[in-house]
């Protein structure tokens, strides 16, 4: 346990443990996903899938647990690397250029991070902890992506993950040391996929649901 702690303590400790937790989130993204795309099928489909997700009960309690941890984790972890950074810009260390390069995504992951923990927590303000417990989930879901305001927000939000994750997901290999430039451009290629996958995924179904 000490020698973990003193590596979580490293730049490269920390590093490992915001690649660690990302990965975990993309998961959780990408089984939010098959998830949601039961909106397309109407209704019955999606109320069904809510009501089998809400019976798990505590399967489902431990999770949004551990997803919370992860982010409290992931968060902390980048605001400190973040500073520490900040602190050492007047003598940065030469940094190899790599086929990542410095992207939109590298120069504003922490402003990205800021501006998804905020949609998070209006999402689940929502979503999770409405005022008043919705009869048809399916039918909470239309009236808040019914209202153009709410859409609009959610679009952009999916925009800043998707930018967050292009970038993520190429830094989580660079910190591994998994950055052989044989590998770079398909490890570059999952990654645009990946960000593309949720920017289209997810910022459709708003689209679909206000319009149908």
């Amino acid at each position: 346990m000490k020698w973990l702690m003193e590596t979580i303590r490293t730049p490269i400790g920390k590093k490992l443990l915001m690649a660690a937790t990302g990965l975990a989130f993309v998961l959780f993204l990408l089984v939010h996903l098959l998830g949601n795309l039961l909106l397309y099928k109407g209704p019955e489909a999606f109320d069904a899938y809510a009501a089998r997700l809400h019976s798990l009960g505590v399967i489902v309690a431990v999770a949004e647990t551990g997803l919370l941890i992860f982010a409290v984790v992931h968060i902390i972890t980048g605001l400190l690397l973040f500073f520490e950074n900040f602190k050492a810009r007047p003598v940065r260390y030469a940094v190899k250029k790599t086929a990542g390069g410095r992207t939109i995504g590298s120069a504003t992951m922490p402003y990205t991070g800021l501006l998804i923990l905020g949609f998070v927590i209006l999402h689940l303000i929502n979503f999770r902890f409405p005022a008043k417990a919705p009869e048809s989930v399916y039918a909470s879901v239309a009236a808040l992506f019914g209202a153009w305001p709410y859409m609009l927000i959610y679009s952009a939000a999916v925009i800043v993950v998707a930018i967050h994750i292009r970038h993520g997901f190429w830094s989580l290999f660079q910190t591994a040391g998994l950055n052989h430039e044989k590998y770079m451009p398909f490890i570059l290629g999952v990654g645009i996929a990946l960000s593309l996958l949720f920017a289209f995924g997810f910022g459709l179904i708003p689209v679909y649901m206000g319009l149908f």
